[in-house]
């Protein structure tokens, strides 16, 4: 099946969110019950990239979260002095998931760099932010981020990870 071009932004309306399944109950959970509840609220946004259908709504192939969220100085990989004693901003990798059908096709990778860049657009475009966090779901899910390898542990979390924003500028 072909996919669409871009991630857009979820819409319940033409994206068919309930049959999306990636192996990982929580992560097909949110996106069915949560992420355009969450993204109403204002706590997250939530992109996909769908699966191009001539009617009807449109399987989710792949999508990610980003929320806001913060970091104390004391947990960062590298601790400059030059950052405030209070935690500071962060974009949150809330959640990534990729279809069953579309799995072991570089889907999971080409998602997560979309990530790091709607991030970091975000982040050019006004919101404040060190860089990326996010929380590892899973030993399999640890490998698929350490073979990407640009994320580095928090301090004594090892399933918590991070990239600063002036590493995703260089790629």
């Amino acid at each position: 099946m072909s996919l669409s071009s871009a991630f857009v932004l979820i819409d319940a309306a033409t994206h068919d969110l309930k049959g999306f399944d990636c192996g990982k109950p929580s992560l097909n959970d949110y996106l069915s019950r949560f992420a355009v509840r969450n993204s109403s609220l204002g706590l997250s946004r939530t992109w996909v990239l769908t699966e191009l259908v001539a009617q009807g709504k449109a399987p989710v192939a792949a999508y990610f979260t980003l929320a806001s969220s913060t970091v104390t100085r004391e947990l960062l990989p590298s601790q400059p002095k030059s950052l405030p004693a209070y935690p500071v901003p962060v974009v949150l990798l809330a959640r990534l998931g990729v279809s069953l059908t579309q799995q072991g096709r570089q889907l999971g990778a080409k998602t997560l760099v979309q990530a790091l860049r709607t991030a970091l657009e975000l982040t050019d475009s006004g919101l404040p932010a060190l860089g990326v966090v996010l929380d590892v779901l899973d030993e399999a899910a640890l490998k698929f981020y350490q073979h990407m390898g640009l994320f580095t542990p928090l301090t004594d979390q090892p399933m918590r990870l991070f990239v600063p924003m002036s590493t995703l500028r260089q790629l």
